[in-house]
């Protein structure tokens, strides 16, 4: 009798575990409009492809199959908010997924931030990530902003880096900033907490990967802030009356597992179109 209730509950056990597998290839796709507050008839939207939390370690997409999502879709830019990965040995898996996302051609560039875990490479080991980006047309951005124009407007593409390492230097990140619509990308979200005294219009992030484990709250995240201890883990949300954006992420870590989340790729359409006068 007693090696018969074992079996059930490591099959039990077991299938729990395979279902939470299973949800790792369940990627959601999120469409997220975020309108002008002064939004006219002209306005225009900067569509943006947003990957976060890739964690090459722990991956159940492809790059086929990252391909085969994005094949029928055309977007302006594309941000992707840190955690890449956190192995030296994972940095040559990236390549294929930046091949992918070159496909797509954006008009106005893709601009990546760093996450914790990439921060957990030595040096050269991360300047060598930095490189890989870089040579594959990433714009890398570590407490500094990018100004582009879209149809007569200064976007500014502003990277702030990761908070939850203490690499964050708001005011550095803003120094070279133009006057214009502000599009901040940071991995851990809890900085906009920080920001009062800095204005942005849309900020991305990732780093909470909507608990990957909840049972039914992400309990565990607590001690990662302020946000996490609110239960602000993914999805949209506003902060000082502006939006802000927790994707939760291509990648997971630890056990390549999800229970309550599921992965995530999200194109955000801006509205970035003149004011009414």
């Amino acid at each position: 009798m007693t090696y018969l209730l074992i079996t059930i509950v490591i099959f039990l056990i077991s299938l729990l575990i395979f279902k939470a597998y299973k949800n790792t290839q369940d990627i959601k796709i999120n469409k997220i409009n975020i309108a002008s507050e002064s939004a006219t008839k002209d306005n225009s939207t900067l569509s943006i492809l947003h990957l976060s939390d890739l964690h090459l370690e722990n991956i159940s997409l492809t790059p086929m199959q990252l391909a085969h999502k994005l094949e029928n879709e055309t977007v302006d830019m594309i941000a992707l908010t840190g955690d890449f990965l956190d192995r030296k040995r994972s940095i040559p898996k990236l390549l294929p997924y930046l091949h992918v996302l070159n496909r797509l051609q954006p008009a106005y560039g893709t601009y990546a931030v760093f996450g914790n875990h990439d921060y957990v490479l030595k040096s050269g080991d991360l300047n060598e990530l930095k490189s890989l980006l870089k040579d594959n047309n990433v714009h890398v951005l570590q407490n500094e902003s990018e100004t582009i124009s879209v149809n007569g407007e200064a976007i500014n593409v502003i990277g702030i880096d990761d908070y939850s390492t203490n690499r964050s230097n708001i005011p550095l990140a803003y120094k070279q900033v133009e006057q214009g619509k502000n599009i901040v990308l940071t991995h851990d979200p809890t900085v906009v907490l920080e920001m009062r005294e800095f204005v942005f219009d849309y900020l991305m992030a990732g780093h909470f990967h909507g608990g990957q484990i909840c049972y039914p709250k992400a309990y565990h995240l607590a001690k990662m802030g302020k946000l996490a201890r609110s239960n602000v883990i993914k999805g949209l949300h506003m902060h000082n009356s502006t939006p802000f954006y927790i994707s939760e992420g291509l990648g997971q870590t630890g056990l390549n597992i999800r229970v309550g989340s599921r992965p995530e790729i999200t194109f955000h359409d801006v509205a970035i179109g003149s004011q009414a006068g």
